[in-house]
């Protein structure tokens, strides 16, 4: 499609898959058990979908993979139709945010969109340029601290239900979209000088500052097991993060690469595993896309890992 072929994707006239909704990409591409169809981890499938997280809603073209996600454009099509698709559909079952297109927005994108490239319908998107982070804004370790609010978190896994994180979030302070807009935390990042991990002075907290890609929490588990036996940058007391800790990290404004997150970190795990469990089920995750705590499950699609130690 001339569409894709502008996009720099290698394409056919069945490259998107018009079956594809957001809530069969949970399954059919994080697990590896979701379709028969996808034979090896290279494949790559194309669809539109729909995210309403913030408002006005707006349609886009995914790429997706085994382990694998590329945001490749927006679509400029008309608000009218957008609303009317997702008002149709109502909450969406996946993470609130996310929507599968319907037939009269196929019929708009197949007639004036896949053959077309018309600039004024398409905004090309780059969300996987090489990532390089940011060490300027790490305070070096000799330097004496300032006046610093300290503050000493829960480190004990703990199960929650979905009526306690609103108080949970306002209680510390935190920043999310959803619970505490007014919050923040002020973090003092220290440079460990290893280009593997920061200690943030503020928590005690040291942290990994790449993590691990998409998988289930058994995985995510034994990632952390091989850490801890590898002396994982000197140390061997590595674990999750519980909500709280992994609070301290969302930040209230987008780093360059789109995510609420200090830039001294990868952007490679968008969202991560807490080591809290949900009442009645599922786990607790802290979403830096979005700048919430959310639940999802701890299997299928699982979450990204990036670890955490007291010091």
């Amino acid at each position: 499609m001339m569409m894709l072929d502008k996009l720099g994707i290698r394409s056919d006239r069945n490259s998107i898959d018009w079956d594809l909704t957001p809530a069969d990409t949970f399954g059919m591409f994080e697990s590896w058990g979701g379709k028969e169809r996808i034979r090896n981890k290279n494949e790559r499938f194309y669809y539109f979908y729909i995210d309403s997280w913030k408002q006005p809603a707006g349609l886009y073209l995914m790429e997706r993979g085994i382990k694998h996600a590329r945001l490749l454009a927006r679509i400029n099509a008309p608000q009218e139709m957008i609303d009317t698709c997702v008002d149709s559909q109502g909450k969406s079952s996946t993470l609130d945010s996310s929507y599968a297109i319907n037939k009269t927005i196929r019929r708009w994108l197949e007639h004036e969109v896949l053959d077309s490239f018309d600039p004024a319908f398409i905004v090309p998107l780059d969300t996987d340029c090489e990532e390089i982070l940011d060490s300027t804004s790490l305070a070096p370790q000799d330097k004496p601290l300032p006046p610093l609010e300290r503050v000493h978190l829960r480190a004990a896994p703990r199960t929650f239900g979905d009526h306690e994180i609103g108080p949970l979030v306002r209680q510390g302070n935190f920043y999310d979209i959803l619970h505490n807009r007014d919050g923040s935390f002020t973090n003092y990042f220290v440079d460990n000088k290893d280009n593997l991990t920061v200690t943030d002075k503020a928590s005690n907290l040291m942290w990994m500052r790449h993590g691990c890609d998409i998988n289930s929490i058994r995985t995510i588990a034994r990632w952390v097991d091989e850490l801890n036996r590898d002396n994982f940058g000197g140390h061997s007391d590595w674990r999750l993060p519980t909500i709280e800790e992994g609070l301290t990290l969302l930040e209230k404004n987008k780093n360059d690469r789109g995510l609420y997150l200090h830039p001294c970190f990868s952007v490679g795990q968008p969202f991560i595993f807490t080591a809290d469990q949900r009442q009645p089920g599922g786990r607790w995750f802290i979403d830096f896309t979005h700048s919430r705590v959310y639940w999802g499950s701890a299997f299928n699609p699982g979450g990204f890992g990036r670890v955490c130690r007291s010091v």
